[in-house]
């Protein structure tokens, strides 16, 4: 029997909470009441048809302070309807990943009409965010309540919730059974475990091995619904055929290279400016050192690339945010092209900002002991200042909340579910995990760091694996217990950040090729004619290069098991639409048939 969403009822007592959304606390009723309405209401009528509770009933309110607190689940049928409508890939009972129908689900694995567990957690929170992100007004003028916040056809609601201050946070709650087992395996004994190895080449085969087993890599592009932030007119695409938000690229274009692109550039001005100043403080420290050469005057040669490191990082930081703005501004259609434009203009703005000072001290200056200097100054005060910002303040921020929660539950009456409010609780006041991105960019610019001037300083190296070896495990624990559980974002790859690992190691090899070739060591080599220098150094970053180029087209970027598979999988849907083909043609032809008959 095929079951439909408009069959399914949105009004359960009890269900399994996965989302959590929290409202400011002045919130007024009305706004309350419509919010539920549009979570529960049906599809069709515009709704998400979510089941939706708050935390705390009326009465257990009255006993702990108020908690604008609710809980946001779906029933099981509902959850398995929503895989299909985000194109969620399975495993098959004949071991291939396919695109879980409703209809089929038969043929997946482990799967049961009685067992609740078919669909992962984070698959289940993943299809909520999606619901709760693709409710749009259609008629509203305004939030109920609040006329200041005004809607039109087509805009998030979520988004507009969010930006208004009426919702606070939406955020979906930790497995605790699972977080235990992650724990013991990810940090608990902190023993030294196999990583994987940032090689390009074998990283694509190992991806793309990963990415078919969780099934990421066959989710089909077209279900890439409108990012939440995207806006415009409320209309048909006329690709999916389905109603979105419409919005003209020739505007976003007018507003990347009007106002996004000058921007960027002025920022990279101010960088090169904020550079020369460092230059300045250099020979500053320099000349008090030559002037009285005492061990105070030595170390002082170290404080300006100790403050331009920091510098460093906080225009990074400062930058980001204005990056981010810029890029909500220009209003992308999918959350892949936002990405991609704002990793683009973080990245170029970074590695000037990184790494302008270092080329210029070893093309302009040439003085490789101040590169050395200035070179492990820069990494290892970056890496000591990560490990501050993004470990050790937010763990003890987080300790110091735990026992602020344990006192509060302890206190709380016994006819409370105190398990269920204290973990929300708790996590309502984590720090938010806020992507991948910053983990990415940290790794880029080390690996910058370490690649690019590897022959002036080759303990780089060294100090990469020592911070990496500390970061795996201190990463770890912010995520199990610092942070609160991210939602789920699938992806077949690392994106463009593959491209930018390949790009920096071809600057590497340019980068080094040069540097040697100007050593004194080989410049003795030729004496009386530089040229034949520059020709073998040439020749070689060349030959290099090329052997780089030959080894990424020789190795296959998937293995071969999972291009057979990913080779039946495109035939089986071509036979598929075939036979669907012929059998809208039979139909056709006996139609017409029969009405010949008629007449």
């Amino acid at each position: 029997m095929k079951v439909t969403l408009s069959a399914l009822d949105t009004f359960e007592s009890s269900f399994t909470p996965l989302v959590v959304i929290e409202l400011a606390k002045d919130v007024k009723d009305e706004t309350k009441e419509w919010l539920k309405n549009r979570i529960t209401m049906k599809k069709k009528d515009g709704g998400a048809q979510l089941l939706f509770r708050p935390l705390l009933n009326k009465y257990e309110k009255e006993t702990v302070e108020n908690q604008n607190l609710y809980l946001v689940g779906a029933s099981n049928i509902r959850l398995l309807l929503g895989a299909e409508a985000v194109g969620l890939v399975k495993e098959c009972n004949d071991n291939t990943m396919r695109a879980f129908t409703y209809g089929t689900r038969h043929n997946f694995k482990e799967f049961d009409d009685n067992n609740d567990d078919f669909l992962t957690m984070a698959e289940r929170q993943f299809i909520i965010k999606h619901e709760l992100e693709n409710l749009r007004a259609r008629d509203e003028k305004m939030i109920p309540g609040y006329p200041q916040a005004k809607l039109y056809p087509g805009k998030s609601l979520l988004r507009r919730l969010l930006t208004s201050g009426i919702v606070i946070q939406v955020f979906p709650l930790h497995d605790n059974e699972a977080l235990k087992k992650l724990e013991d395996s990810w940090y608990t004994g902190f023993n030294l475990k196999y990583q994987p190895i940032v090689i390009l080449e074998v990283w694509k085969r190992a991806c793309a091995s990963m990415t078919y087993r969780w099934g990421t890599l066959v989710m089909k592009r077209q279900f890439e619904e409108p990012r939440p932030g995207f806006h415009g007119v409320l209309g048909i695409n006329s690709v999916t055929g389905r109603e979105e938000p419409l919005y003209p690229s020739y505007k976003r274009q007018l507003r990347i290279y009007l106002v996004s692109l000058p921007f960027v550039c002025l920022c990279l001005y101010f960088s090169l400016y904020i550079m020369m100043i460092y230059f300045d403080m250099e020979a500053w420290a320099l000349g008090v050192h030559e002037n009285s050469g005492s061990e105070w005057t030595n170390i002082l040669l170290y404080v300006p690339s100790i403050i331009y490191a920091i510098v460093i990082e906080i225009m990074n930081r400062l930058y980001r945010y204005a990056a981010e703005f810029l890029t909500s501004w220009e209003n992308h259609r999918l959350e892949s092209a936002y990405q991609n434009h704002l990793i683009l203009k973080v990245l170029v703005f970074n590695f000037l900002n990184c790494f302008a000072s270092l080329f210029y001290i070893a093309f302009v200056l040439k003085d490789m002991k101040l590169l050395r200097q200035s070179l492990a100054t820069l990494l290892i005060m970056s890496q000591i200042l990560n490990q501050v910002v993004e470990s050790l303040l937010p763990y003890w921020l987080q300790r110091k909340h735990h026992v602020q929660v344990k006192k509060k539950v302890q206190a709380l009456k016994a006819d409370i579910d105190a398990t269920l409010y204290e973990q929300v609780i708790l996590e309502k006041e984590m720090g938010t995990y806020l992507g991948t991105f910053d983990d990415y960019l940290e790794l880029l610019l080390q690996f910058g760091y370490v690649s690019l001037f590897s022959c002036v300083y080759p303990l780089a190296a060294a100090f990469a694996v020592l911070n990496n070896f500390t970061e795996v495990n201190s990463d770890a624990l912010k995520m199990c217990r610092v942070f609160k559980r991210p939602f789920a974002e699938p992806s077949a790859s690392i994106g463009v950040w593959q491209l930018a690992f390949e790009t920096m190691s071809v600057i590497s090899v340019v980068t080094n090729c040069a540097l040697i070739g100007m050593s004194p060591q080989v410049d003795a080599l030729f004496p009386e004619s530089k040229t034949d220098l520059i020709l073998i150094v040439v020749a070689v970053e060349h030959a290099l290069l090329a052997l780089k180029f030959i080894l990424a087209f020789a190795i296959h970027d998937k293995p071969q098991h999972i291009q057979l598979k990913l080779a039946r999988l495109e035939f089986e849907s071509l036979e598929a639409l075939k036979q669907q083909q012929m059998k809208l043609v039979a139909e056709n032809l006996k139609e017409e048939g029969g009405k010949e008959k008629a007449t």
